[in-house]
């Protein structure tokens, strides 16, 4: 089978390697789409991913695939089923992270792992391949992975009705909080990010808008809310854009960090606030928002067409290009499709 691989950092192609076996846990799918992620991936193939990295290294984490075969003690997983967050395992020399560029990829039955007593070590990490209900476009379900990343982020926040939020950053990341937090009924949601992108804010239910460039933008932000915001949260993780937007947090405010650009070297100067503020530092568990987006998709309320263009998505050899359009900002994500099964 065919896999996108990151040779080492700067140099990505695309390799036969082995496709998968099925173990007695395992679901063997016919990965179906992934969709680029500007955070990981980006940083992975630069050679800037905050954590160790074994080069070559299968990429991809928020692709999608159908159930092609079962393993003898799978329960919960049926063939046809579409899962979320499928991989191929590592192989000879290549490690993962998390190996969802690919044509198959294996989903473990982290249910009837845990039933059956298996360490949570061996499970844990496999309650996001999550059954994705039929009548939901597995191109469009690549977005389930960030939206339930930043949906359980924003929850554990405690962003909810009436809450006012500054979301700083436009890409896939930005436009989810700001797409959530409108959904829990936030009464401002406001983005700093780039100008082309307001479009899409708007579209997702942001309130306000600011073009980080210009010269006005921290008089527009005091505008927004002159007391300061209940939220902010970082989507985008330079050394210095939290510290930046810490003075338009309102006293006992909290501030999140989910963005990785430079992880290693952020700098946060807590005299620049109002007063005494929340850093949030609690993290997200993508696993337990999966439902909650599956309802949110079906009422209309997450549409994946704003992030991705659905009707023309690259092929597994052109993931290059894929990537090379999205630093162009000629869009915020790009769906790539895997194999022809579907």
């Amino acid at each position: 089978m065919k896999a996108a691989i990151i040779e080492q950092p700067g140099i990505l192609t695309v390799k036969e390697i082995p496709t998968p076996q099925v173990g007695e846990y395992d679901a063997l799918c016919a990965l179906l789409y992934g969709a680029t992620c500007t955070g990981t991936d980006q940083h992975l193939i630069a050679g800037r991913f905050p954590w160790p990295v074994r080069y070559p290294t299968i990429l991809g984490h928020e692709s999608v695939g159908r159930v092609v075969e079962v393993g003898a003690k799978v329960r919960y997983f049926k063939v046809g089923d579409l899962i979320t967050r499928v991989g191929a395992p590592p192989v000879g020399e290549y490690s993962v992270n998390w190996g969802g560029f690919a044509e198959y990829g294996i989903a473990k039955d982290h249910r009837a792992m845990q039933e059956d007593g298996l360490d949570r070590s061996q499970w844990g990490g496999y309650r996001v391949n999550q059954v994705i209900p039929p009548g939901i476009d597995p191109a469009g379900a690549t977005m389930f992975i960030t939206w339930r990343e930043t949906l359980s982020y924003l929850t554990r926040m405690d962003v909810g009705e009436g809450a006012r939020v500054l979301v700083v950053g436009s890409g896939g990341n930005g436009l989810s909080f700001a797409a959530h937090a409108a959904n829990v009924g936030a009464a401002q949601v406001v983005v700093l990010g780039n100008a082309e992108r307001e479009g899409a804010a708007r579209q997702v239910g942001a309130t306000g808008y600011v073009d980080y460039r210009a010269a006005d933008a921290a008089a527009q932000l005091t505008g927004f809310c002159s007391d300061g915001f209940d939220f902010i949260i970082d989507a985008v993780g330079l050394a210095a854009s939290a510290d930046a937007v810490l003075p338009y947090l309102k006293r006992g405010g909290t501030l999140g960090i989910y963005g990785i650009d430079d992880y290693a070297a952020i700098h946060l100067n807590p005299l620049r606030a109002r007063g005494t503020f929340t850093f949030y530092n609690g993290g997200y568990d993508e696993a337990e928002t999966h439902e909650r987006v599956v309802a949110l998709v079906q009422a209309g309320k997450l549409d994946a067409g704003v992030w991705l263009d659905l009707a023309h998505p690259f092929a597994l050899d052109d993931i290059g290009a894929a990537f090379d359009a999205v630093r162009a900002r000629q869009m915020v994500k790009a769906v790539v499709r895997l194999s022809s099964t579907d």
